[in-house]
């Protein structure tokens, strides 16, 4: 339990905040404050969350935590038992709706949030950032380990990651006169080296590449002065396989 597997990519999506979140006017600066001034009344602090294990290792971790309660361990509250043995520090199972137990039910709540729109309707307020997370590809350290199922991995992740970098390209094709094409190509980004092709004019060549989508806005003045014809294209895939290594 709680080994770490190996992170091989992360995939820029699922993006979330596991925030501390109180009443809204309860006067908690953060976490600190929290878990300081429910000790100094010898108030029990119950927190009401769907993360039992990484709220209780949050809470543990407050230097305000450690000064008051030591090193004992949160008390985790569910239907199907209890563990830890600070009573004062009380980390509860929520079956959902977790927004919705304070006060009645819970003093705070650790929950994830994106907008924070559902705390501001429920009356509450992040006051600490407990963890950012996102999906990621992981993999079994054994099997990485093995060269058949490791190539296999590789490729997986190859594609992978060229679909998330598709994300933030674009793949342009320009029409430039020779004489303008020095000068624009100082000013373009590439993945790599554009693609450069004779037109029927031969004072004319035709341009393809890939460029981010930041790089893009930001050239376009050079390029509706130096080029013609720009044609953009969003890409699915972009995989620069020289970059990757051979397994």
């Amino acid at each position: 339990m709680g080994d770490k597997l190996p992170i091989l990519l992360e995939l820029g999506i699922g993006r979330v905040k596991l925030v501390l979140a109180v009443p809204k006017g309860s006067g908690y600066r953060d976490s600190e404050d929290l878990v300081s001034r429910f000790a100094n009344e010898k108030r029990i602090l119950r927190i009401s969350t769907e993360y039992l294990n990484t709220s209780a290792k949050y809470i543990s971790s407050r230097r305000s935590y450690k000064e008051n309660y030591g090193s004992s361990a949160p008390l985790i509250i569910t239907p199907w038992g209890r563990w830890g043995d600070n009573r004062m520090v009380q980390v509860i199972l929520s079956f959902g709706a977790t927004e919705a137990k304070p006060p009645e039910e819970a003093d705070a709540i650790i929950d994830v949030s994106e907008t924070g729109t559902t705390l501001e309707s429920n009356g509450l307020e992040a006051i600490d950032l407990v963890l950012e997370s996102q999906a990621v590809l992981i993999v079994n350290p054994s099997s990485l380990r093995d060269r058949v199922k490791g190539e296999k991995i590789s490729d997986i992740v190859a594609i992978f990651r060229g679909v998330i970098d598709a994300r933030s390209r674009y793949h342009i094709f320009i029409n430039v006169r020779k004489s303008n094409l020095e000068e624009l190509l100082k000013n373009l980004p590439a993945l790599k080296s554009p693609t450069i092709s004779p037109l029927a004019d031969p004072e004319w060549v035709a341009i393809n590449t890939v460029v981010g989508k930041e790089d893009l806005i930001r050239i376009m003045p050079i390029l509706r002065k130096l080029a013609q014809g720009l044609v953009v294209y969003e890409p699915k895939l972009v995989i620069p396989l020289e970059d990757l290594g051979k397994g």
